[in-house]
């Protein structure tokens, strides 16, 4: 199918689900698939924003201002994933504690009828990278209607770009638990930290930014073009005084630059 089939088969998809809740977190996938929810199903298609310490602090405000634009109807719940000892300790299937947890907090909005079916934006890329969310996706009944439809990130961005959406070129977008190596445990002062680091960077202009913690170590990535600029003396020197003043004892930045999944590199095939 070329992308104009795809985008009708979505539209065709969402069409025969009649009411739709979408797990939407501001980002490029789910922000797309709830705005042609909208625009397909109107008043039956419903946007949850969870929030919770794993969710970057600077898309809250984003999000909210989005969902208005598109006139999509949101409601917004705290997820609990962080309550989780097994979600804390990071195991390499930490993604599905979080999953199960996000889906049974939507799963509750599902109780009133008015709302039969729950879907998320994985899209036809997330098959090819290490997901254990996905169990937790099929085992709770989640559909993913991009992935239905085939519909790689290319294309939804593509497609976005066509619908006048802002997030047609918005940097990929990942929970901050996702930061952290398997095996080292996550805390909420940890999750501070990186998140302080992002944002900082991103009002330096930085993009596609992940703070990589690894115990008393910050490892940086950035978009490739603009590892440059971590060379001139005052974005070093502003980055390593705001690090050290979060308790890092050693900076250093991934030449490689940002590469989605880059934290399962070490996992064996």
């Amino acid at each position: 199918m070329n992308i104009d089939e795809k985008y009708t088969k979505l539209k065709a998809i969402l069409l025969s689900m009649k009411e739709v809740v979408v797990a939407y977190s501001g980002g490029v996938d789910s922000s797309f698939l709830l705005k042609v929810a909208v625009d397909t199903l109107n008043d039956k298609a419903l946007g949850v924003l969870a929030v919770s310490p794993t969710y970057p602090s600077r898309e809250y405000e984003k999000a909210k201002d989005l969902a208005e634009w598109m006139g999509a109807r949101l409601s917004i719940i705290e997820s609990n994933e962080m309550d989780k000892e097994e979600f804390r300790q990071n195991p390499i299937n930490r993604c599905y504690f979080c999953k199960s947890e996000l889906f049974e907090r939507i799963g509750e909005l599902l109780d009133n009828n008015l709302y039969k079916n729950m879907v998320d934006g994985s899209n036809l890329d997330d098959l090819g990278d290490h997901r254990p969310g996905m169990k937790a996706l099929k085992e709770k009944g989640i559909r993913s209607p991009l992935q239905e439809a085939e519909l790689t990130k290319a294309e939804i961005r593509e497609l976005s770009q066509r619908l006048g959406m802002p997030t047609w070129d918005k940097d990929s977008l990942a929970c901050l638990s996702s930061r952290f190596p398997y095996g080292e445990t996550i805390d909420i002062e940890k999750l501070r930290m990186v998140d302080e680091i992002e944002n900082f960077l991103f009002d330096l202009g930085f993009r596609d930014i992940r703070a990589r913690h690894q115990k008393s170590t910050l490892k940086i990535e950035v978009r490739p073009d603009l590892i440059n600029r971590f060379f001139e003396d005052d974005v070093r020197d502003k980055l390593l005084s705001k690090a050290k003043s979060l308790g890092y004892k050693y900076v250093t930045v991934d030449l490689e630059g940002y590469r989605q999944g880059s934290m399962n590199e070490v996992l064996a095939k």
